[in-house]
């Protein structure tokens, strides 16, 4: 795929045509792609980082937002097949680590060879993810989006703000309150597994319960910070990761359901 081809699910901010593969970025609940800017700009010269961008939020205001999981990732696996000319991985955060699961298992089935590493940051394995009703209630939503600390909480406090995001936020948790994954070893890829130390939603046992998707290897990394570790206080050591593991430069770990490291 060229960069310069049009599509409305991706953004490459910064092109990179000679990189010899490719990193995609899917927001978290509530997010949009602007978020990942940084991250894609700090990927070694050899990495092009491109970032989903979901239906009804920065340039794709006018767009209904998607309210349950096959509508979203059905399109968006159809997009990403694009990206068929270099090698792929695919890194989600929160609600992004379930929609890239989804669409690398829709693309598993389909036949085709994305990703070659899935990525999944700030979310429990699929089978310690429960339901929840937070969309029903506007309080408790807004509440929850401002204890993870996603946004700077003097943008929180603007006037007009919360009217203005409430429709695409509870979209949001709609789809993530009322997604119910498989919980069998359906991947056959390997699965890096990241995390914040103090996140308050991931415990190192939610992290860990990803090995049981996957046939594959995986691997658990805890990095500082709580749920939004990978803005701050983190990013550098989070970037410092993926360029190691890019560029093979790392030792392969395998992690049990127990969250042991193993050689």
């Amino acid at each position: 795929m060229s960069t310069g081809v049009p599509n409305p699910w991706l953004r490459c901010y910064f092109p990179r045509p000679a990189a010899a593969r490719r990193l995609v970025f899917f927001p978290h609940g509530g997010g949009a792609a602007s978020f990942y800017r940084r991250l894609a700009r700090d990927l070694p010269e050899d990495v092009e980082g491109m970032v989903v961008q979901y239906p009804g939020r920065e340039d794709r205001i006018g767009e209904p937002c998607c309210t349950d999981m096959p509508g979203l990732v059905e399109p968006l696996a159809k997009a990403l097949t694009q990206l068929d000319d270099k090698p792929v991985w695919f890194f989600g955060h929160s609600m992004g680590a379930s929609v890239a699961y989804e669409v690398t298992l829709l693309l598993g089935t389909a036949g085709e060879a994305l990703p070659k590493r899935l990525i999944v940051s700030g979310r429990p394995g699929p089978a310690r993810q429960r339901p929840d009703d937070k969309h029903l209630d506007d309080e408790r939503l807004w509440n929850d989006v401002c204890r993870l600390g996603g946004t700077d909480a003097r943008l929180l406090e603007l006037p007009g703000l919360r009217e203005l995001t409430l429709p695409m936020l509870r979209a949001d948790y709609r789809l993530v309150g009322t997604y119910r994954p498989g919980t069998g070893r359906d991947l056959s890829v390997p699965v890096s597994v990241c995390y914040g130390a103090e996140d308050p939603d991931v415990e190192a046992a939610d992290a860990a319960a990803w090995a049981e998707a996957t046939s594959a290897r995986t691997e658990l990394t805890t990095f500082p910070g709580g749920h939004f570790y990978l803005r701050d206080p983190a990013h550098e050591e989070l970037t410092h990761w993926l360029s190691a593991r890019l560029r093979g430069q790392h030792r392969q770990t395998h992690t049990d359901p127990a969250g042991r490291n193993r050689e």
